[in-house]
């Protein structure tokens, strides 16, 4: 059955989700906070900016209104990116129809707070749980895995996932987003699967920073192998479900983001593995690299549950303490020898 679907966002992502929403014969508006973005995108319905090359469907609404954005929506999707999500929603809630579901493909954990996409969707919607912290008690799902925007644009197979407390939920997701060049898998692990999406951008990070220096395909691989171990600790500690990690909102995700020439987080670090600061390369990137943001949340999340996380915190220190990329890998490669099959 057809939805009416809103997007909420006008960056590469939401651009994706309008075609594949079309596509599967729905109803679709696409949302932007900026009057201009609307602007340039109704005059030849092309996203310059975030997608050159890529046309909106003649089909989807375009607005900057709030106010009747949702006008008949059965369902919203929230592409807006995670350090700005919280002031788009709080712009929105007054508008938003009671108990739709809102579907999060936002990769990232918002500082300060350390929520994830859907807890501060649903913190600013005003439902708590036990102790005053967010819970999922409007139907909030996640769509992640292994997706760059610019192939899913392109029509060629991706995968995803889509998360949801709800198992009802998770699977109405999956009918809405599967086309015949993406298939979706169900989850009910919403933690682990948000969690997942937000630390692989961190870890891709690290991954460019190896090409940058030019340090070889072990080193990679190695990189890629132990910061998947660094991600499934800390979820594990949050309480997801390890297997989540070893699938394809965590393996899957991290691989694509960590080898792929058109991931931002990736390009981020090898930019800086070339010796560039970090001012200079966002300064010059149009859409926003969440991994920059999210390294901050995560040490600070490592730190609060105690789980050792020695990339993540290098790149912390590359990022935001001057660290020399030369340095941090020495001193990673020098750790005290461990076992493999050791928590630490």
């Amino acid at each position: 059955m057809p939805e009416t679907i809103t997007i909420l966002g006008d960056g590469a992502m939401a651009t994706v989700c309008s075609i594949l929403l079309t596509r599967g014969g729905h109803g679709v508006t696409l949302w932007s906070a900026f009057e201009e973005s609307i602007e340039r995108l109704l005059q030849n319905r092309e996203n310059r900016r975030y997608l050159p090359g890529v046309r909106i469907p003649a089909a989807v609404r375009l607005t900057a209104n709030e106010a009747d954005c949702f006008d008949g929506c059965t369902m919203v999707v929230s592409a807006i990116p995670t350090q700005f999500a919280r002031g788009a929603w709080k712009r929105l809630r007054p508008h938003l129809p009671p108990d739709v579901p809102i579907v999060s493909v936002a990769k990232g954990i918002e500082n300060g707070t350390l929520l994830r996409p859907t807890q501060i969707i649903a913190d600013v919607l005003g439902y708590t749980g036990r102790g005053g912290a967010p819970a999922c008690d409007w139907p909030l799902a996640a769509l992640s895995g292994p997706n760059i925007a610019a192939e899913l644009a392109r029509y060629l197979p991706a995968t995803a996932v889509a998360a949801a407390a709800d198992e009802a939920l998770a699977r109405r997701v999956q009918r809405v987003f599967a086309t015949d060049w993406l298939r979706v898998y169900t989850n009910t692990d919403i933690v682990g699967v948000e969690l997942a999406g937000a630390v692989k951008n961190v870890i891709a990070i690290a991954a460019g920073i190896i090409d940058g220096l030019g340090a070889g395909s072990n080193a990679k691989a190695a990189l890629v192998t132990r910061g998947l171990v660094e991600i499934t600790r800390l979820g594990v500690a949050m309480g997801a479900m390890e297997s989540t990690f070893a699938g394809l909102a965590g393996l899957g995700d991290l691989i694509t983001t960590c080898i792929s020439s058109e991931g931002r987080n990736r390009h981020v670090g090898e930019q800086i593995g070339r010796g560039r600061r970090l001012e200079d390369v966002l300064g010059e990137m149009s859409s926003v690299a969440e991994g920059v943001s999210t390294t901050r949340s995560v040490v600070e999340l490592a730190r609060r549950y105690r789980v050792e996380m020695p990339i993540a915190r290098a790149v912390h220190e590359v990022l935001f303490e001057g660290k020399d990329v030369l340095e941090a890998l020495s001193e990673l490669m020098s750790r005290d020898p461990k076992s493999e099959t050791t928590a630490s």
